[in-house]
């Protein structure tokens, strides 16, 4: 089962709301974060990124940004840009990206289920990433930024969300990068339905926000830990989530460039990549398959696909594209042993096209690979198997808004 809960949010006034929603704190630097509040005084950037009201050396593990993140939350509520939900509530979150539509739940989900394996997770977490994000979600005593969880669609749940769509809204804008937000409050009359439709979904899955959940777990640990009465009862128990059926999502692919060819030629780079790869000059650098990929190199894409037998197509981690690329050739080829830490290679969310591919070997990188999107039956098998995918194997797309509900961890 999946045990959710309703919780009374701190949510912007209506008429605020398109002002305080934001980007969330990973997908935009500090820099960044500085341009798009200036003149904003209402953006939740001055909550998740609370750096940009210091000076831009401070370091951003100082104590002075996690204290500034708080004070910011107790200003937005203490100046009414806040207010608080009169009763615990469940709500249906949903975003347009073009022609796509994807609805979830929002709702606090168990720390328990997730340290019990029942909250899958796909990706393995940095340390210092989640110390950071453990001290933010203690100092502001909040889930200000909610986890992106996906499960297999349940057609119950369905038929509950697009009744609650059918009502007036609370919030329905299109911010600044033309994606839409619309969010709706489920009438209480429908809570109960909703709770118990989900007790008969086995499993949630972690889709983006991998240092949130951990962190968000931790914290209800160490509270545990310190509390002599803990009950299980008590709010720091569950984190706020947004829970999407897994048919709606969307995927992007989540390609790689190089710095260099690792001491090869140009030419014999290309002959070497032909050992395990069917090399073809092309005009579209864009895979139309699994297991096909494309290479820019100095000027020219070229189509590859996979030789079949140079890889374990039968391993839901060797059959992954990301897997492929990996182990046949920017490891053996390229020197490129851990993708996770070697600074010779980047990635780029799909959401920035091809071009910038291009325009990145333009730059002086040597040479850029786009991948064919890892699909969520993929991402779920991994998951299930208890495994980890490989790193910077997906990439969702819309981003979920931050600002819009926040959820306190001393109250329901």
């Amino acid at each position: 089962m999946s045990d959710i809960r309703p919780f009374r949010a701190l949510r912007p006034l209506p008429e605020l709301a398109a002002q305080v929603a934001a980007p969330p704190y990973d997908v935009i630097s500090s820099q960044e974060a500085r341009q798009l509040a200036e003149g904003k005084p209402y953006s939740f950037l001055h909550i998740n990124k609370p750096e940009i009201d210091l000076p831009p050396e401070v370091d951003l593990s100082d104590d002075r940004v996690y204290a500034q993140g708080a004070r910011n939350l107790r200003r937005f509520i203490a100046e009414g840009v806040f207010l608080r939900e009169a009763e615990p509530r469940f709500y249906v979150y949903q975003q347009t990206m073009g022609n796509h539509v994807q609805a979830g739940v929002v709702a606090a989900v168990s720390v328990a289920e997730y340290d019990a394996g029942l909250i899958k997770r796909h990706e393995l977490t940095r340390k210092d990433k989640e110390d950071d994000r453990t001290r933010h979600v203690d100092e502001l005593n909040a889930n200000d930024e909610p986890v992106f969880l996906t499960y297999r669609q349940v057609a119950a749940i369905d038929a509950l969300l697009d009744q609650v769509r059918g009502s007036a809204p609370l919030y329905d804008f299109v911010a600044e990068d033309g994606i839409g937000h619309t969010v709706w409050v489920v009438p209480p009359e429908l809570s109960s339905s909703l709770q118990g439709a989900f007790h008969q979904v086995p499993a949630l899955y972690v889709a983006d926000g991998h240092h949130r959940t951990a962190a968000a777990a931790r914290v209800g640990r160490e509270r545990k830990a310190k509390n002599p009465h803990h009950r299980g009862d008590e709010p720091y128990n569950y984190f706020m989530a947004v829970l999407f059926p897994h048919n709606q999502l969307k995927i992007l692919d989540y390609n790689r460039v190089v710095k260099d060819l690792g001491g090869l030629a140009p030419e014999a780079f290309v002959a070497k990549v032909a050992e395990k790869f069917t090399v073809v000059k092309t005009n579209n650098g864009r895979p139309a398959k699994p297991h096909q990929f494309g290479m820019y190199l100095k000027g020219q894409w070229y189509r590859l696909e996979a030789i079949p037998g140079t890889f374990r197509g039968d391993d839901p981690i060797g059959s992954l594209d990301v897997s492929i690329l990996q182990e046949n050739l920017l490891a053996p080829i390229l020197g490129i042993v851990d993708p996770r830490t070697d600074k010779r290679i980047d990635f780029i969310g799909g959401i920035r096209g091809l071009a910038s591919l291009e325009a990145r070997v333009a730059e002086g990188w040597a040479v850029a690979f786009a991948l064919y999107p890892t699909s969520l039956e993929q991402v779920m098998a991994v998951a299930d198997a208890g495994l980890i995918m490989p790193p910077k194997s997906t990439w969702f797309e819309p981003k979920l808004r931050s600002g819009l509900l926040v959820r306190t961890l001393d109250t329901w």
